[in-house]
């Protein structure tokens, strides 16, 4: 049983890294025109591979914990305009792509999409289908919530393409999801969890929340055991990270009483210990794998990555282009995001057939700067001389660029969270525990614009 104590020490707000610079800095000077210059380049840089993102904002009740971009479900000829926007935006944005590379990655998110109709999932599916060449190992996902997942759903999903399915579960208790407005599951998770296997899909998520109203060490031990019983090929647990300022529904939960910081630090704990007890690998920050899953595969080799979708291989990871309200498109060299409005990004889709709404353009020191936290993020090692190898400078130039010092690492060496030999910084396992804090020491741009964050652990 590993002392998580010492954490409290790092519970500090920070950025989670999603990206670099992290969004904050996308600006409102970025527009359409900046969009097709970055698609036209995105050919020639790589990685080569081509992700997709498909959002859907619309949820049939909303949850007060979520900091997604959503809305309460709409009309059907709402929901239509939408997706006919959606396959517009995509028309538009393929006329840019070179149509020789690959689609590795798939992914839909929101909201929640599986509460539209899995006809119009079906359309834009063959609309990609007709437009890209899907490799026929490409990781098509869906994130689901259990509520208004249906078996005869599950089957439909397996016939479109899909692969891989999230299950939104955030929580076994159901007082718990009462508090936080989240319909439970119509069916029960595990029933629905050995039809996806049953069926063939190759990855299935449970997702969980601690950090909630409600929750308790002891309830949500509960709820880690009651997921590791049901043996998913990956169990995440998120923290919950309240950020009123940006999600003003989340101060409803302030009124009931969030968890004190020991208690969710203990719930950190419960869920690190039973579930690597119980043979999972622990992924980054918050993911939990089997070992033959591809993502400790990666994590073993030093060939994870990571992106807006969530951890990833290098190997499948692709520049994601992004569709639907809110969507962002992370590629080479640029960050985008659309019109996080549905309505406005809808006028702006059938008016022009892209909908930016903010973006930024990546120089050669943000790069460098994105390789370095993405290595420690990722695959908690550090070697100098690899990434200035990689972008043809010397590993001074490197160093000075992220302005590094190793006595900004001492707290962490002292603490037994990682160690430096001959240059090279290796995390240890209890290092990614605190890997945003970490990074966080390699970002020169901490301390400029606006920086409201959440707490890293």
């Amino acid at each position: 049983m590993k002392d998580f104590q010492i954490l409290e020490k790092y519970n500090k707000p920070g950025p989670r890294y999603t990206s670099y610079p992290p969004a904050n800095f996308f600006h409102a000077e970025y527009n359409n025109d900046n969009y097709i210059q970055n698609l036209k380049s995105s050919n020639s840089q790589k990685p080569e591979n081509i992700s997709l993102y498909i959002h859907i904002p619309f949820c049939p009740r909303l949850c007060h914990f979520c900091g997604c971009n959503t809305t309460i479900m709409q009309k059907q000829d709402a929901v239509s305009r939408y997706i006919n926007a959606v396959i517009k935006e995509i028309e538009t944005v393929a006329q840019y792509l070179d149509k020789d590379r690959i689609v590795t990655q798939i992914h839909w998110g929101g909201g929640t999409p599986n509460s539209i109709s899995l006809d119009y999932i079906g359309k834009i599916m063959q609309l990609i289908s007709n437009t890209f060449i899907v490799d026929k190992k490409a990781e098509i996902a869906m994130e689901c919530s259990p509520a208004y997942l249906e078996f005869e759903d599950v089957e439909k999903l397996k016939a479109l393409g899909f692969n891989r399915l999230s299950l939104g579960v955030q929580d076994f208790n159901d007082d718990v999801l009462k508090i936080v407005n989240r319909q439970a599951s119509k069916h029960p998770i595990e029933d629905l969890v050995s039809t996806m296997k049953d069926l063939g899909f190759e990855g299935v998520n449970v997702d969980l929340i601690y950090g909630l109203p409600g929750q308790t060490p002891e309830s949500f031990k509960k709820s880690i055991e009651r997921a590791i019983k049901i043996s998913p090929d990956r169990i995440v647990t998120f923290s919950y990270a309240h950020v009123p300022w940006v999600k003003s529904a989340q101060r409803k939960l302030e009124e009931v009483g969030l968890p004190s910081p020991e208690e969710k630090l203990e719930m950190f704990g419960i869920a690190y210990n039973l579930l690597t007890q119980s043979g999972y690998i622990s992924i980054g920050m918050d993911h939990y794998a089997k070992p033959n899953d591809e993502l400790s595969l990666a994590l073993k080799n030093k060939k994870l990555h990571r992106n807006f979708q969530g951890y990833c291989t290098k190997e499948t990871t692709g520049q994601i282009y992004g569709f639907g309200s809110s969507s962002i498109s992370q590629m080479n060299g640029a960050y985008t995001q659309n019109q996080k409005d549905t309505n406005k990004y809808m006028n702006a889709i059938e008016e022009d057939g892209l909908a930016i709404e903010r973006g930024y353009e990546l120089n050669n020191n943000d790069l460098i700067c994105r390789r370095v936290i993405n290595e420690i993020m990722c695959n908690g090692f550090l070697d100098f001389d690899t990434i200035a190898s990689e972008f043809s400078v010397s590993a001074e130039e490197i160093i000075k660029i992220v302005d590094y010092k190793p006595s900004k690492l001492d707290q962490f060496t002292e603490d037994n969270l990682l160690s430096i030999d001959k240059g090279k910084i290796k995390l240890n396992p209890e290092g990614f525990f605190v890997v945003r804090n970490i990074a966080m020491e390699f970002d020169p741009l901490l301390n400029i614009g606006e920086n409201k964050y959440s707490k890293t652990v």
